[in-house]
């Protein structure tokens, strides 16, 4: 039995399919975890959703920012979804589209297993976290989205504000500011108020923010953390983070990472020859 992390597939479809044939995978024994980010821009999100949902029980999701904003745009009027990008249209006004949103609602902010020493989540964490903190934000966003309630909480996902978590907020501020962190984080400052516009690599970001594992004066975690959403930062480890979007959908790799070795150990493939990354990185 194998556990492996699985970084930011964004509906590059072929390649998950190469990724798990290199890997053999056997969903009798092996786990999967995915780090977000599974739909748009790759071309065959629907693909993706229906193939990652297949998997049941063998799989583990933290959903993404691209996760989260599709399960908003669901709720919109048809003639607002019919404006999105068609990939996305293919999702929305599939036959099987409700059963893969209520599975979608249903995942994870973040996941902790104990047993192998590994968390997941798909940016980050905030400065001033510690493990609990951090899962009990993610809980209070999860129960939401899974609840009769989840409405109010997509209509109100997006916004920049606040762009640092507060235990002093609460209601869909707080959720916003949680979701932020653990969804669109990259850079922030030492009080952890997030750069949402900074996407390239550590060292090109703006006087005052730093990587959001390498703020001063950050709480310490004994745990290991896999994350994708920084395509820029590619494939990195240190510090106790292991990055593993490697910008598939923009021309890079789609990666794997072994969780249950001695130590971490990787698995490559490469993205399909039409996949170009722009300039400064993608989200």
């Amino acid at each position: 039995m194998a556990t492996y992390a699985i970084g930011d597939v964004q509906g590059c479809y072929p390649e998950l399919q190469r990724l798990l044939e290199k890997l053999r995978f056997d969903p009798a024994q092996d786990r999967l975890w995915f780090c977000g980010d599974l739909v748009n821009r790759g071309g065959q999100s629907l693909e993706t959703l229906r193939l990652v949902h297949s998997l049941r029980d063998s799989a583990v999701i933290t959903l993404g920012n691209h996760d989260l904003s599709l399960l908003a745009i669901a709720l919109r009027k048809e003639d607002a979804q019919a404006r999105v990008n068609p990939e996305l249209r293919e999702v929305l006004f599939a036959e099987d589209a409700p059963v893969l949103f209520e599975w979608l609602r249903s995942q994870r902010l973040l996941h902790h297993d104990e047993a192998l020493g590994w968390t997941m989540v798909h940016a980050g964490l905030a400065p001033t976290w510690t493990l609990k903190q951090a899962q009990r934000c993610a809980q209070e966003i999860e129960r939401e989205l899974s609840s009769p309630r989840h409405p109010r909480l997509l209509k109100n996902l997006f916004g920049n504000r606040p762009a640092a978590w507060s235990s002093r907020l609460q209601g869909i501020e707080r959720m916003r500011a949680s979701i932020n962190t653990l969804t669109r984080m990259r850079f922030c400052d030492v009080n952890g108020r997030i750069d949402f516009e900074s996407k390239g690599a550590p060292g090109t970001q703006k006087p005052g923010m730093y990587p959001w594992f390498e703020v001063p004066g950050m709480r310490r975690r004994d745990v290991r953390i896999v994350c994708g959403h920084w395509s820029a930062l590619d494939r990195f480890a240190g510090l106790g983070i292991y990055g593993i979007d490697t910008g598939c959908v923009w021309g890079g790799k789609l990666t794997a990472l072994q969780l249950d070795g001695e130590e971490p150990h990787y698995f490559t493939v490469n993205a399909e020859p039409h996949r170009k990354r722009p300039a400064g990185g993608g989200d």
